[in-house]
């Protein structure tokens, strides 16, 4: 199933299950049948566990099988703006340094000192969220704008003290995340000892979707390749097989003392293959009118246009 906030006509912020080009608003959905006490966000919706999907699962399918009761609540995903899927997350943890290939990048910029020998993360801001086909706005005096496609996880039900072996259960799909980053701004940050990361928090620098994919529609998370192309053009291509620390180690991690809520995500890391640990990287930084294309392949796709 293909969760996704939306807004449409200027409306306030919808979920949405997407079927091929088309948009389902449950909301209006579950107006139609009579439901009430529908979530309305996909927080809630993710709170509300195991019995919240399956009533989100039958309704989609009672409207794809009725199509013509409920056609006031489909709309053609060419009508939509796209939200980030969940935009009010108690906790968006990044985990940096996740790949060896962009380790080696960082040590080879000075970007990063040492590898570290257990996950570690930064907090991602609401504030920056945007959603797909979002348009960026490149700020005044950043020279060295960067992409990095990730794989972010997404949790489902509340986690504290979990166990490796248990880590999945507690996932409600995927999503992708462009984490936009000033190497401008991280060069100085990583010099000055600073944990905050304006680098990667600035208004628009958190492209994320376009939707969540609920796992049952994702046969292996460790073996997807995660892309990036900018005006068509392919800059990187990375199994997510090369992650270091894979979703348990992290669940397990981060869940020692916090408790981990619905809702909350986990981005994984960005692959090698950045455009600061090319030799030509000058002619790789993002400029006005890149248009820039994330993608789980063969899964989902997000893209972003820096303006």
């Amino acid at each position: 199933m293909r969760l996704l906030t939306f807004t449409h006509n200027n409306s306030e912020p919808r979920l949405g299950v997407r079927t091929d080009d088309q948009i389902l608003d449950i909301h209006h959905a579950a107006t139609i049948e009579g439901e009430s006490n529908f979530p309305t966000s996909m927080k809630q919706l993710l709170a509300g566990g195991a019995e919240s999907m399956s009533r989100v699962r039958h309704l989609n399918a009672k409207a794809l099988n009725e199509f013509n009761k409920f056609e006031g609540a489909w709309l053609n995903k060419t009508s939509i703006r796209y939200l980030a899927p969940i935009t009010d997350a108690d906790k968006f943890l990044c985990v940096g340094k996740n790949y060896r290939q962009h380790l080696e990048e960082l040590q080879r910029t000075a970007l990063i000192k040492e590898i570290p020998e257990e996950p570690t993360g930064f907090i991602k801001l609401n504030s920056c969220l945007v959603g797909h086909e979002a348009i960026v706005k490149k700020p005044e005096g950043i020279v060295r704008l960067d992409y990095e496609p990730e794989l972010v996880f997404v949790m489902g039900k509340r986690a504290l003290g979990v166990k490796k072996a248990d880590a999945f259960a507690y996932v409600a799909g995927v999503t992708i995340l462009n984490d936009l980053t000033c190497r401008d701004l991280q060069q100085r940050e990583v010099a000055s000892g600073s944990r905050f990361w304006t680098a990667k928090n600035i208004p628009g620098f958190g492209p994320l979707g376009p939707e969540i994919i609920t796992m049952d529609e994702i046969a292996d998370p460790y073996n997807l390749w995660m892309t990036c192309s900018v005006n068509g053009e392919e800059r990187m291509r990375v199994n997510t097989v090369d992650q270091i620390w894979k979703l348990p180690d992290i669940i397990e991690h981060f869940s020692r003392f916090i408790p981990i809520e619905p809702g909350d995500m986990f981005s994984t890391g960005a692959p090698g293959g950045v455009a600061v640990g090319k030799p030509n990287a000058a002619e790789l930084f993002l400029k006005p009118g890149d248009v820039v294309e994330c993608a789980i392949e063969g899964i989902a796709s997000l893209k972003t246009t820096i303006v």
